[in-house]
């Protein structure tokens, strides 16, 4: 089976589309907001147990997680207050009970909401996939006022179902398929759905989880992406989407690099930094009126 989702086209054969404000630029600035279950196996391991015995509850692995919401978080909301930026908040949705002071300062701080599964668990393990993608948006419209239209698994897993769920109960754009820089058509039992452009390139935590990267290593990577995307926007938008973990990104040793990729983008002046929700607006609008 080759891709069954999104029909296969090479960027350089797609019409042109106008960027947004003139900026071809397109800055999406995530945080995953994640509640990793304290009685069992740890989603991503920073420690390997000792003597290979594996122990529940695993303190130090759930412990690097949670520092995250604790430290990670004050510093992330701090920055993007200071320096303006709207922000996509992806949310396991039980952090809305687990962490409230997390869920109310994020309600304050106006992010846009998309919805990242209950736990960090992935979405097809669960008995009910349907019933579970509901309950997630129904909790967190019941809390923020505002149903999500976005959507991320948890460790951007899927059935071959998912997407036809998201889309049957509202979703209007998914994040799993990191298959382009740009918004394309996601085709779905339900009609279209907006498959929109995520990273695991400029995303902490492959660099710094899995592939055991220096510090500055996002920074780095942020770079030489800006330099690539700068010339190719000159004739096709691109979406630069900087993926962040508060346990990852938010030590002290990283947060600085995160300050200098966001202060190097604002330098810019074909940039422009949206949400999700904004990038999913512009792209039906500039896609219907493309040459």
């Amino acid at each position: 089976m080759t891709n069954p989702r999104v029909p296969f086209e090479m960027s350089s054969n797609r019409k042109s589309l106008a960027p947004p404000n003139g900026k071809p630029l397109m800055v999406h600035v995530v945080v995953n907001v994640e509640a990793w279950p304290f009685d069992q196996p740890m989603p991503r391991k920073y420690l390997t147990a000792p003597h290979g015995k594996e122990s529940f509850p695993d303190v130090p692995n759930w412990a690097w997680a949670e520092y995250g919401l604790r430290m990670g978080m004050p510093r992330l909301f701090k920055m993007f207050r200071d320096k303006n930026i709207p922000v996509s908040a992806f949310l396991n949705a039980s952090v809305i009970d687990l962490y409230p002071t997390v869920a109310a300062e994020i309600k304050e701080a106006g992010w846009e909401i998309v919805g990242h599964g209950l736990t960090q668990k992935s979405i097809d393990s669960h008995e009910d996939e349907r019933a579970t993608i509901i309950e997630c948006l129904d909790k967190i419209e019941k809390y923020y006022g505002t149903r999500p239209r976005g959507w991320l698994g948890p460790g951007l897993k899927e059935s071959l179902d998912t997407p036809d769920y998201l889309k049957e109960v509202g979703i209007d754009y998914l994040c799993d398929w990191v298959l382009d820089d740009g918004p394309c058509w996601m085709t779905t039992k339900h009609g279209p759905m907006i498959c929109m452009p995520y990273t695991v390139e400029i995303n902490d935590s492959p660099a710094f989880a899995i592939q055991a990267h220096s510090s500055d290593e996002m920074y780095k990577r942020f770079q030489d992406t800006v330099e690539v995307f700068g010339e190719e926007a000159k004739t096709q938008p691109r979406v630069l989407t900087i993926a962040l973990h508060p346990h990852l990104i938010g030590v002290p040793h990283r947060i600085g690099y995160l300050a200098k990729m966001i202060d190097d983008l604002q330098a810019r002046d074909d940039t422009i930094f949206m949400t999700g929700a904004t990038i999913a607006d512009w792209f039906v609008e500039a896609d219907k009126n493309a040459s």
